[in-house]
């Protein structure tokens, strides 16, 4: 950064499927910290008539996005560690952390950081 000011106004989130809402909670969020981190829950999740129930984490461990996605149809579309939000001086920027499937909008791939190592894949997971 070069000590421009910040991009000015809000970056919302905004939940376009039922799915989405689950997974932001509501109909929108907005993004406050950056890099805004979003990935796939890999937890074992419990499903209940009130939506969907993640299972604690273990103690001390941190968490490696800021929004969990949910995915239970093989196969698998979103990775762990999928992508971030992030701003520089000339706005928001969308960075594929170097997930296995890439990360696509409207039909253009969005690139990794220079230097991003891919993510470790694991069959199944």
């Amino acid at each position: 950064m070069t000590g421009s000011p910040a991009p000015q106004g809000r970056a919302l989130l905004v939940a376009l499927t039922p799915e989405s809402r689950i997974a932001l909670g509501a109909p929108e969020r907005e993004i406050t910290r950056f890099p805004y981190r979003v990935g796939r829950e890999s937890r074992g999740v419990q499903r209940t008539p009130h939506g969907v129930i993640s299972e604690r984490r273990n103690p001390g461990s941190q968490p490696s996005n800021d929004l969990y996605l949910a995915e239970h149809a093989e196969p698998l579309n979103v990775s762990r560690e999928h992508f971030e939000i992030d701003r520089d001086d000339a706005g928001y920027i969308l960075v594929d952390r170097a997930s296995t499937c890439g990360t696509i909008v409207e039909g253009q791939t969005v690139e990794a950081r220079p230097g991003a190592a891919p993510s470790p894949s694991t069959t199944g997971t």
